[in-house]
């Protein structure tokens, strides 16, 4: 695993390219740790994921999982530690080039943003080695893509295209091939600019629609545009807006 800044973005890189950046219980540790650790940094407003030419993330290390039972899944819950990446407040953005098979699929679905070159092959083969995807594959590709599509790659372990995961909705955009990290940077910069404290309430305003029926997503969406009324940066951006200027938001 690899770590950069660039200016106020946080940039984690999947560093196992003997293994296609395949997880393990050390590899998924550090990852989680270093976006949880740019989170806290108040210097970071947004922080990309990526991993290499040939593989964000090829998923499970096979040995390594292999070596499981259920007794020691059951109490250590291993599947469970790289879901704090979905709980990160601050945005998180995928940069897929390569294999983004099983984890891989399941980390880039986790992301706030997915972005994609035409390079990036994603699938869920855990069907096809007597077990399921364990660490959210089912839960949240059925939430971008529907039961039905859902059902088609879990149960077939087909991959899916670059193309097709943009089709589904799985990506959020399809970019020109060797340039998706500087896109995701780019993009990562453009948000990071933002005021933040509507950014993080854009953020759970949108997690919170994706996972609750539609009436309390709307109330928690209301009282957080109501709340950012008594910010700086709300004061400062419609006044820089009707004065024709550039705005000065607030430094966090």
């Amino acid at each position: 695993m690899k770590t950069e800044k660039r200016g106020n973005v946080g940039i984690v890189t999947f560093n196992r390219p003997d293994a296609l950046n395949a997880l393990n219980e050390v590899v998924s540790r550090e990852v989680t740790d270093a976006l949880m650790a740019f989170d806290a940094d108040d210097s970071v407003g947004c922080m990309v994921l990526a991993g290499g030419d040939k593989a964000f993330c090829a998923g499970a290390d096979l040995k390594w999982i292999a070596s499981q039972d259920f007794e020691s899944g059951y109490l250590t819950d291993f599947a469970a530690y790289m879901d704090q990446v979905a709980e990160i407040r601050k945005p998180v953005i995928a940069a897929v080039r390569g294999f983004a098979f099983g984890g891989g699929t399941e980390i880039a679905l986790m992301c706030d943003i997915v972005l994609a070159d035409s390079t990036a092959q994603f699938a869920l083969p855990e069907v096809g080695l007597g077990v399921i995807p364990g660490a959210g594959g089912p839960a949240r590709l059925t939430r971008v893509a529907g039961k039905a599509k859902a059902m088609y790659y879990v149960l077939t372990c087909q991959s899916i295209s670059a193309e097709e995961a943009e089709r589904i909705g799985m990506i959020s955009k399809l970019v020109e091939d060797g340039k998706v990290l500087d896109e995701a940077v780019a993009l990562a910069t453009k948000i990071a600019n933002n005021p933040r404290l509507a950014v993080l309430a854009g953020k759970e305003a949108v997690n919170q629609q994706a996972e609750v029926p539609l009436a309390p997503g709307l109330k928690l969406e209301r009282r957080l545009f109501y709340g950012l009324f008594s910010t700086p940066d709300q004061a400062e951006g419609m006044t820089a807006f009707a004065e024709k200027r550039k705005p000065n938001y607030k430094k966090y």
